[in-house]
């Protein structure tokens, strides 16, 4: 590994590389916030992905692509005379030492609830208004139940034990069915949502991250429907061709072929 000499040996070289594309390149030159903003977005996706995926190369070639970014913003802040990298990452600095006042101060705490229960506070003595304020509107419905959820349990606004949390998604999934019933669309939607709600709920309280337990399922689903497509493609028979049944046989195939950690 590299020395502390090296690492910022190399983030300057990097400082410096970002000063010359956008002296010199157009493309760079061209760019602003705004324009980079949805790149931003789609590098943290492409690291999410690697993450899950677990390959250590490509975890480390995404995460130099949005430290890219993070220096490129950094470097149209101090054109405008905003802010520079220095400033960023004093900024950090700062708030991870006020917010970690068992760290770099004097308060005791049990454990990981009692950390989490402090920083939410500490945020609201900050200046945040409310304790869901800093919740993004953007982000996608299922990872911003999630920060919902643990946010107001950061407060003490949360169920004692998991049990109750599971009574309370039968409970939802049994409304749901009831409107589901009376053919009822708008409340058949807002009763799925309910559901939805109280299973990310539960998924907490179990210390699976819903999120990333759904894409793992996304990808398994993928990497069975493939081989299905491979399959056909050997029969030389569209899929819009074979039966239900027949997909079904090589869907069972998939199960038991596709081999991955969790197939």
């Amino acid at each position: 590994m590299s020395s502390k000499a090296e690492k910022l040996e190399a983030f300057g070289r990097l400082l410096d590389i970002m000063d010359r594309l956008r002296a010199e390149c157009p493309w760079d030159k061209k760019q602003t916030f705004e324009s980079l903003r949805h790149l931003t977005i789609e590098e943290t996706y492409e690291l999410g992905d690697a993450i899950l995926s677990g390959n250590r190369s490509e975890i480390k070639k995404e995460l130099g692509d949005l430290l890219l970014h993070i220096v490129f913003y950094s470097k149209l802040g101090s054109e405008e005379g905003a802010f520079d990298i220095a400033e960023v990452a004093h900024e950090i600095c700062e708030k991870l030492i006020y917010r970690h006042p068992h760290i770099y101060g004097d308060v005791k705490v049990k454990g990981e609830a009692e950390v989490k229960k402090n920083w939410e506070a500490l945020k609201l003595k900050e200046g945040k208004k409310t304790v869901l304020g800093g919740v993004p509107k953007g982000l996608p419905a299922l990872v911003k139940a999630q920060r919902i959820q643990d946010k107001v349990a950061g407060v003490g606004f949360d169920w004692e034990a998991a049990a109750p949390v599971w009574e309370k998604v039968q409970e939802e999934l049994n409304e749901f069915q009831e409107e589901v019933a009376k053919g009822n669309s708008t409340k058949s939607e807002e009763e799925f949502g309910d559901v939805l709600f109280s299973l990310i709920n539960y998924a907490r309280f179990l210390k699976i991250n819903p999120d990333t337990a759904l894409e793992r399922t996304n990808q398994k689903f993928i990497r069975r429907f493939n081989y299905l497509e491979t399959k056909a493609l050997e029969l030389g028979k569209p899929l819009q061709e074979m039966s239900l049944k027949e997909m079904e046989a090589y869907w069972v195939e998939a199960k038991n072929q596709v081999s991955s950690p969790d197939s």
